[in-house]
C-alpha cells in the first residue's frame, strides 16, 4: 500500500524479480481501458515482462465497485495460490484494500434508474447538498464520507431510498472475511517535500506523454458524462476542465497537482490508522526493495 508517486509499481516490479510473486492492482482507475497516462498505468511492455491482474477490464462508460474488486480479487488470488505462487496485492485504493480484508456487508445491487435520478439532483442543487441531506439521513455513513466524493454520496442514497436502510446499518452483515494469511506492507513517505515533488514532477511528465491527448479521446465519447468515476479520476477531471475551456492551461497544472496532493494526503491518512502494517519510507536513504525483501523472506514460506 502507500500514496500516489511513493514507488509502489517499481518495488513491486523488483519483488516480482525476486520473489514467487504476483501482482494484482488495487486501483480503481487503472481497471479502465484507456485511462494509461493519467493513471500512471504500467507501460503495456513494463505489463509484457511483469504481469499486472485488474488493470484495464473495463470500459471507462462502466462503474466498478468495491464489491467487483473483492470478487476479481479473490478469483485471482485463487488461481495465482493454485499455481504455487504468492498473490501481491499493490496500490493505493485503500478502501479496496479494506474492503478486501474484512469483506463487505450484502448491499443492494445498483439501480441505474435511481442513480441516474439522483445525479440529476446532484447536477442541479450541488454535491454539498446532497451530502448535507446525506447527513441528516445517516449521519455515521455522511461522516465517512468525503464531500467531494459524489460516487460514494450517491451510493449511500441510493441504497435508502431502495431498502428504506441506512448503509450504516448493515455493519457487517453478511461480511465475509479473507480466508488467507496475509502481510502488510506499506510504503510511507516521511519527507513530504520528497512526495511533494514527486507528485509535481510526475504530473508534469504525464502532460508531456500525453495527458491532455488521452483525456481529448475520452471526453469525445458521447456516452462518457463527466460524472462517471473514470473521467472523475484525478487528473483527467482537470483536464476536462481545460478542454472545456473552463480553466486556462497553467490553471489545469496548478488543479491537477493540488488534487494529487490531495490524494496523497488522504492515503496517507489511511495508512496512519493502520496499526498492524510494516511501514518503509521510501523517502529516505535505504534500500527499500532490499528491506522489503528481506521483511518477506522472514515471514513467508519461500
Amino acid at each position: 500500500m502507500g500514496p500516489t508517486a511513493a514507488g509502489k509499481t517499481a518495488l513491486a516490479t523488483a519483488l516480482r524479480a525476486r520473489l514467487p510473486v504476483e501482482i494484482i492492482s488495487v486501483d480503481a482507475s487503472q481497471v479502465y481501458r484507456g485511462l494509461d497516462i493519467g493513471t500512471a498505468k504500467p507501460t503495456f511492455e513494463e505489463r509484457a515482462r511483469c504481469p499486472h491482474r485488474l488493470i484495464d477490464i473495463r470500459d471507462p462508460s462502466e462503474i466498478y465497485s468495491a464489491a467487483d474488486f473483492c470478487t476479481d480479487a479473490l478469483q485471482a488470488m485463487q488461481e495465482i495460490t493454485a499455481a504455487g505462487r504468492i498473490p501481491l496485492l499493490v496500490g493505493g485504493t485503500m478502501f479496496y484494500f479494506r474492503a478486501l480484508e474484512q469483506g463487505l456487508p450484502q448491499l443492494p445491487g445498483a439501480d441505474p434508474a435511481l442513480r441516474a435520478s439522483l445525479q440529476q439532483e446532484m447536477n442541479e442543487l450541488g454535491q454539498a447538498a446532497l451530502h448535507a441531506r446525506l447527513a441528516a439521513l445517516d449521519p455515521v455513513r455522511a461522516a465517512r464520507i468525503h464531500p467531494n466524493d459524489p460516487q460514494r454520496i450517491l451510493r449511500a442514497l441510493e441504497i435508502i431510498a431502495l431498502t428504506g436502510r441506512t448503509a450504516s446499518s448493515y455493519g457487517k452483515e453478511g461480511a465475509l472475511p479473507l480466508p488467507y494469511q496475509i502481510v502488510k506492507l506499506a510504503l510511507y513517505p516521511e519527507n513530504r517535500t520528497w512526495l511533494h515533488q514527486r507528485i509535481s514532477e510526475r504530473f508534469q511528465a504525464m502532460l508531456t506523454q500525453g495527458l491532455l491527448d488521452e483525456a481529448r479521446v475520452l471526453f469525445a465519447r458521447k456516452e462518457l458524462l463527466p460524472s462517471l468515476p473514470s473521467l472523475r479520476t484525478v487528473g483527467y477531471r482537470q483536464a476536462g476542465l481545460y478542454l472545456s475551456n473552463t480553466v486556462n492551461y497553467d490553471q489545469m497544472v496548478e488543479m491537477g497537482i493540488s488534487a494529487t496532493r490531495q490524494l496523497a494526503k488522504r492515503q496517507l491518512t489511511w495508512l496512519r490508522a493502520c496499526t498492524d502494517c510494516q511501514r518503509f519510507d521510501s523517502s529516505g536513504p535505504e534500500d527499500v526493495t532490499q528491506a522489503v525483501t528481506e521483511y518477506l523472506f522472514a515471514r513467508l514460506p519461500l
